[in-house]
This record gives structure tokens, sequence and C-alpha cells, in this order.
């Protein structure tokens, strides 16, 4: 699956470096993507190990906040 979330609150490289690594993490991730000039993040995954939830809940534990389209 892939999905592309709307993150608030990163402005650098040190904040995209934290985003990716977190959700890298978890189990299943095949491929993540973050840009701090777009504000987004794209996740493919294998939905079979990780959920939505998870990946978004492993972003705000950084400190950025997940925007619901």
């Amino acid at each position: 699956m892939e999905i592309t979330l709307s993150v608030h609150g990163m402005t650098c490289d040190h904040c995209e470096k934290a985003v990716k690594g977190a959700i890298e993490e978890l189990n299943g991730i095949q491929g993540v993507e973050v840009s701090v000039n777009t504000n987004k993040v794209t996740v493919i995954y294998d939905d079979v190990y990780v959920s939505k939830q998870q990946i978004e809940s492993a972003i705000e534990e950084q400190g950025y906040d997940v925007v619901v389209n």
C-alpha cells in the first residue's frame, strides 16, 4: 500500500531524518519519502505488518502533527 500524509512542524533536514527514521523502524515499511518543502510524507508499506495508525503515531511521537485531510 502507499499513503501520503500531510505533516506540520517539519522545518529542516533534522526534521526530515527524524520522521524518516521513526517510520523506517516499523515492521513492514518498504519505502519512505519525506519532503520538508511540501510537508508531505509518502510511505510504501505492507498492511499485513503495519497500519496507517501506527505510521501516524510514529510521526507524532517525534513531535510533528499529522493533518487529516
